[in-house]
């Protein structure tokens, strides 16, 4: 009789959760039905109650739903899969904890490392890779390389523009987080970001993008054929300055990203030789932009709920529902682009070519794999453009060594 009243109680708390609950806990409730589990219904009982407890603190009722004053941003929760549930935006948060290095820092110098998204390397990285590209080319010309290793780049390069991606990476955070303070306090994903959060003021941003500028400053005077490169590097700050501002009046705020964020593939070769091939850095320039757009777009799909309330643009919210078909086109460009670089740099050989393959083939599982209602899976793809520039990279030295053997 207890068992029967104990089968009864679990049924119904079985049709319960299939009426209340989001479609995706279903097949954890139809496991609960299995005669393995019936064989111990009390344990099995208070493991359910335990599993519920939680899903009702995560799930939201049917009448939740996320309204959104743009017609092109599907914010309904249920159906098939989460989309932006405050679940998928907390295993997000999980996901880019506070870096141990930052952590391990002083309160009172914490809020100028997050500033400059120092516990956030990746976009250090992507700011980094087009000067390398670029470097690496440049080594294939007489006079462009490392005196020790033909077709190989210059390590001493190498070593300031790391430094230099650093600097300027987190000045343009800091750019970035004065200019849009009262909006990121609005958003789920930057809220707690020291200038929105009030942990660190603006006077104190500013003195700190002081010391940032100068560092970068350093920099480019510490670089060979330093009076072009200097001339390069300034001519880039308007780019710095207002690339934030842009998702205020157009639908490409990425497109602009994407200019400020490829200036390195402009850099690389002018410190090399003193001057620009525009064969070689044009088309360079011309793929990192597109890749930006890529991996930013894919990026910016996290945030469209809530830059749709506030009134914001972004190419996430422009190409909607035609956001797969348009990336694969820019994708395509990139590609198109990196072949156009090593033609120009006089690569015979197929592994350039090779390598450039194996990078668009990448974009392209991005773009195909991507959830554009999965915060985490954005999140993920957004880091993973990292081994996209390291294989181009690879393939740019390999290219140049294998031409300089020639």
């Amino acid at each position: 009789m207890s068992s029967l009243l104990m089968g009864g109680r679990i049924n119904h708390m079985i049709h319960a959760c299939r009426r209340d609950f989001a479609p995706q806990f279903r097949r954890l409730i139809y496991i609960a039905k299995s005669p393995i589990i019936f064989s111990n219904a009390t344990r099995y009982t208070q493991s359910l109650n335990f599993k519920i407890s939680n899903f009702a603190k995560v799930v939201p009722a049917k009448s939740d739903v996320i309204t959104s004053p743009h017609p092109k941003v599907r914010c309904v929760s249920g159906g098939r899969r989460r989309h932006f549930t405050e679940n998928s935006r907390e295993n997000l948060d999980k996901c880019d904890n506070t870096s141990s290095f930052v952590r391990m820092l002083p309160d009172s110098l914490r809020p100028y490392a997050l500033l400059a998204r120092v516990d956030k390397p990746i976009g250090t990285a992507l700011l980094l890779w087009p000067c390398l590209w670029s470097t690496a080319l440049a080594a294939s010309q007489p006079g462009g390389g490392w005196d020790y290793l033909a077709g190989a780049p210059d390590p001493s390069l190498i070593a300031l523009f790391t430094v230099g991606s650093f600097v300027m990476r987190g000045a343009g955070c800091t750019i970035n987080d004065m200019w849009d303070k009262d909006f990121d306090r609005n958003v789920h994903r930057t809220k707690n970001r020291p200038l929105a959060s009030g942990k660190l003021s603006t006077n104190r941003a500013i003195a700190f993008l002081g010391l940032q500028l100068s560092a970068g400053l350093g920099v480019l005077l510490s670089l060979p054929n330093m009076q072009y490169c200097l001339i390069l590097g300034i001519s880039s700050l308007p780019l710095v300055a207002t690339y934030p501002l842009m998702k205020r009046y157009t639908n490409w705020p990425q497109l602009f990203l994407g200019m400020t964020f490829n200036w390195g593939a402009f850099m690389g070769w002018a410190a090399s030789h003193g001057s620009l091939d525009p064969s070689i850095v044009l088309p360079l320039y011309a793929s990192g932009v597109c890749w930006t757009l890529v991996y930013d777009t894919l990026y910016a799909h996290q945030d469209k709920v809530d830059d749709a309330k506030l009134g914001l643009k972004s190419t996430a919210l422009h190409f909607g529902e035609r956001t797969k078909p348009t990336l694969y086109g820019f994708s395509s460009m990139t590609f198109i682009g990196w072949n156009l670089a090593g033609f120009g740099a006089g690569f015979s050989e197929p592994v350039y070519y090779i390598g450039s393959f194996a990078a668009f083939s990448h974009l392209l599982w991005q773009i195909y794999s991507a959830d554009l209602e999965d915060p985490e899976n954005l999140a993920y793809r957004f880091k993973s453009n990292n081994h996209v520039g390291g294989i181009m990279f690879a393939s740019c030295v390999a290219g140049s060594m294998a031409s300089s053997m020639l």
